[in-house]
């Protein structure tokens, strides 16, 4: 590995992380679509420690006060909005951390390598750039058609934990490979009414303890493997994805106030169709 991939790797997981258009996705094309080697974990993790300290800086005051309410909730009893809130994103991970438990090997071996179909007359190919396209097409055509019936006003302390479960269901289903785990939460969001911004702000507040969660794993794996760590280079990637993770949140919630969400439903509807017409 060099610079260039250091550089590369870091803004791409730092800008793809919270736009809805899957950061899996892109890291896992990297080397699909150059001859790049395989990063490493070690580099991953990295990647994803500089986004959390991304989210976690922007978020600190909500963070603080959600936190300060949920302790006081635990003596209390009494719930107020920000107890609401930190329960909604404890309670919105489970589901998640369940799937991951119980199909990630399956997701990781099956969906992210090539395998054979077998459609009666043929036999077709599938590798991890199709995985990637189905889901890129399918979930963004359905983020863009929430953007255009289902967006209301309401805002995030409004949400009932009716809401809290189907958005914790629908990032569940973010495993599949192109989906994209802030795309589909929004997507929920903005179909049980939310506001563009308010369906933003929870599903970045949602990946906190995803993102902690995940590097955790990755980080045990990495405690038992054999793996050489170039310090210098994991340092410029913490850097640097959480530079452009922070400056891409910043200016997304701006962003999708006034245009919405169509942009990024063109960009992966393009970027779907091209990755057909190349690996099909």
């Amino acid at each position: 590995m060099d610079w260039l991939q250091v550089v590369f790797l870091a803004i791409v997981q730092g800008v793809t992380e919270f736009l809805p258009i899957s950061s899996s996705a892109h890291l896992i094309l990297v080397p699909v679509l150059t001859d790049w080697k395989d990063q490493g974990l070690a580099f991953d993790v990295a990647l994803h420690l500089g986004s959390l300290a991304a989210v976690v800086i922007y978020f600190r005051q909500d963070l603080i006060n959600m936190t300060r309410s949920w302790t006081r909730s635990l003596s209390t009893r009494q719930l107020d909005a920000d107890a609401r809130l930190a329960w909604a994103v404890i309670l919105g991970t489970i589901p998640v951390g369940l799937a991951a438990l119980a199909f990630k090997d399956f997701i990781e071996t099956q969906m992210r390598s090539e395998i054979l179909l077998d459609l009666g007359l043929f036999t077709l190919e599938v590798n991890a750039a199709v995985w990637i396209a189905l889901g890129l097409i399918v979930f963004g055509l359905l983020l863009g058609w929430a953007d255009w019936r289902h967006r209301g006003a309401r805002e995030v302390r409004e949400m009932n934990w009716k809401d809290v479960t189907v958005i914790a269901i629908a990032q569940a289903i973010a495993l599949f490979p192109g989906t994209s785990r802030s795309g589909i939460t929004i997507t929920a969001a903005l179909m049980l009414g939310l506001s563009r911004e308010a369906a933003a702000r929870f599903s970045f507040l949602l990946s906190i303890p995803v993102i902690f969660l995940a590097c955790a794993l990755e980080a045990k794996g990495l405690l038992t493997s054999d793996e050489s760590i170039d310090w210098a280079f994991m340092a410029g990637g913490v850097l640097l994805s959480g530079i452009s993770a922070y400056l891409c949140i910043h200016y997304f919630l701006a962003f999708i106030k006034r245009i919405g969400m169509q942009p990024f439903v063109i960009y992966r509807l393009v970027l779907g169709a091209l990755l057909l017409w190349i690996f099909l």
